[in-house]
């Protein structure tokens, strides 16, 4: 059964999808609008951003709070990737978040699971080329959780910009009917894009994360390369540079003479910390 502790605004806890069903059926009742933001947890304020937009388009919101192990390589950091189910409930209840689904891995992947979404188009290159299994994990899972939530409208960060655009091309290609509303990167006073991993940095590296914002303003305005921009991280105390890449903000393909709007995507080591970043060009 749902956990009703009832909290402030009724936000409600559910773990299973039987339960989920019966509490976004209830949700509907009335023809009211369901919103969905899909995270892994370890909420900063740029997933509080996203439920508050999302409560500002629809008459409800449910959060999805699932660690994905799909998208994560053996080498990665699925195991000790941060978690804080008090904490982020406690966080979801004072924004008037609705419904807190909280599934395990056996809810999303039950014995028996053999299905994967394979994405070309927007998921070719960039983070791919360094994380090859990501985005048919990440299409896989929100796929699975599109079709038990089945939100009218889903809110996601642009931090994650590649993510964006393949989810965006999934619902479009499977005609699932749901509006994918991308929300600007929140960001610290200094810069840095709010992210769950930034928890991995130390103090000196948290000092030096700032740098990569600010090399990315530089070129976009035309004052350094890309290529001077990664000496310039690499002085700073920046490791493997993964990527630093203008792109087309549509498909994410090469820069053309019919490109609209431009993308300049980063990803990049602090030490032990995958820092990506992107701004509009």
């Amino acid at each position: 059964m749902p956990d009703t502790a009832q909290m402030p605004f009724n936000t409600t806890r559910v773990r299973t999808l039987t339960d989920l069903r019966s509490a976004v059926a209830a949700l509907r009742d009335g023809g009211r609008t369901v919103g969905f933001v899909p995270t892994m947890g370890a909420l900063h304020d740029g997933h509080i951003a996203l439920v508050r937009h999302a409560k500002s388009l629809c008459d409800t919101v449910v959060v999805s709070i699932f660690v994905n192990p799909l998208q994560f390589a053996p080498t990665e950091d699925l195991d000790r990737y941060p978690r804080d189910e008090a904490g982020d409930v406690a966080r979801l209840q004072a924004v008037g978040c609705d419904l807190v689904y909280l599934p395990t891995p056996d809810v999303l992947y039950p014995k028996g699971f053999v299905s994967r979404i394979e994405m070309t188009g927007p998921a070719l290159g960039l983070e791919t080329d360094f994380r090859p299994q990501f985005f048919s994990g990440v299409a896989t899972v929100v796929s699975k959780l599109f079709n038990q939530v089945r939100p009218g409208v889903a809110v996601f960060g642009e931090k994650d910009f590649q993510q964006l655009a393949v989810v965006r091309a999934m619902v479009r290609d499977f005609d699932m009917g749901i509006d994918i509303v991308g929300m600007p990167t929140v960001r610290e006073p200094d810069g840095l894009a709010l992210s769950s991993r930034n928890a991995y940095l130390s103090a000196e590296e948290r000092a030096i994360a700032p740098n990569l914002h600010t090399a990315l303003e530089a070129i976009r305005d035309g004052k350094t390369t890309i290529d001077e921009a990664k000496a310039g991280l690499v002085a700073a105390g920046f490791g493997q540079i993964d990527y630093i890449a203008l792109r087309d903000a549509d498909t994410l393909g090469e820069v053309t003479g019919d490109t609209r709007a431009r993308r300049l995507l980063a990803a990049l080591w602090l030490g032990k910390t995958r820092l990506i970043d992107n701004i509009a060009a």
